[in-house]
């Protein structure tokens, strides 16, 4: 089943035309990911799709309900679409639970938010050892784990990931895409953009390679991961 159809897309920023009728679809509980060279049109896209960016033309819909005018807290709230930015954009002097908190906004009932909370610690145990702590104290890796674990608070139905892995150490990165991994073991469908192109197609059931606001390439990660053009210009 399609989840999400984003079909002839353009987004400006200003008089900057970012993205040049993207189109793409993603089925429910696939990892799609979205690789392409830093300005490609990237996270342009999943602001797009949770209202943070203006579209212009085209359609975005999503479990059937055209949203491409919905502002961010529609997507959020009432559609469950997650959306963790590039740079994590936690809440650094608020603690960890605090900011975990924040993320089960759109919901009212305790008992929803503790077995939420429950299950983002069981993801997390790191979270869980620093509750108390203050967000901006913590690790890169650390902050990162916040910020999906708080994305994760509002149990959405798809969750945006905007370049998770950025300026973590390695062995943090691994423990990071597994979670991913995980996550959508259990269900979760998940839209990754990513600057470690190697470990996006490894992990991806589809992926699209986007240059200067348009779709050049879509495919099978496992198709992708062995394509020459796409090793030379970001496997390389």
């Amino acid at each position: 089943m399609t989840l999400l159809k984003l079909t002839e897309v353009d987004t400006f920023y200003g008089g900057i035309q970012a993205l040049k009728g993207i189109t793409i679809d993603v089925e429910e509980g696939e990892i799609v990911t979205l690789i392409g060279s830093n300005g490609a049109g990237k996270s342009t896209t999943l602001k797009s799709i949770s209202g943070q960016a203006p579209v212009k033309a085209g359609s975005i819909v999503y479990k059937g309900t055209h949203i491409t005018k919905f502002p961010p807290h529609q997507t959020a709230a009432r559609l469950g679409i997650a959306h963790v930015p590039e740079g994590r954009k936690i809440f650094p002097k608020m603690t960890v639970k605090e900011n975990l908190t924040i993320g089960a906004f759109s919901l009212s009932n305790k008992k929803v938010i503790e077995e939420n909370m429950t299950r983002v610690l069981t993801y997390f145990p790191r979270l869980k050892e620093r509750l108390t702590q203050k967000g901006g104290t913590m690790s890169g890796g650390e902050q990162q784990m916040l910020a999906i674990g708080r994305a994760l608070m509002m149990n959405p139905t798809m969750l945006m990931l905007d370049e998770p892995s950025m300026g973590l150490a390695p062995i943090i990165v691994e423990q990071i895409f597994e979670i991913i991994m995980e996550l959508n073991k259990n269900g979760m469908t998940i839209l990754l953009v990513e600057q470690n192109a190697y470990q996006a197609l490894q992990i991806a059931h589809r992926g699209y390679v986007i240059q200067t606001g348009e779709i050049i390439l879509q495919g099978k990660g496992s198709e992708l991961i062995h394509n020459e053009k796409i090793k030379e210009a970001y496997l390389a």
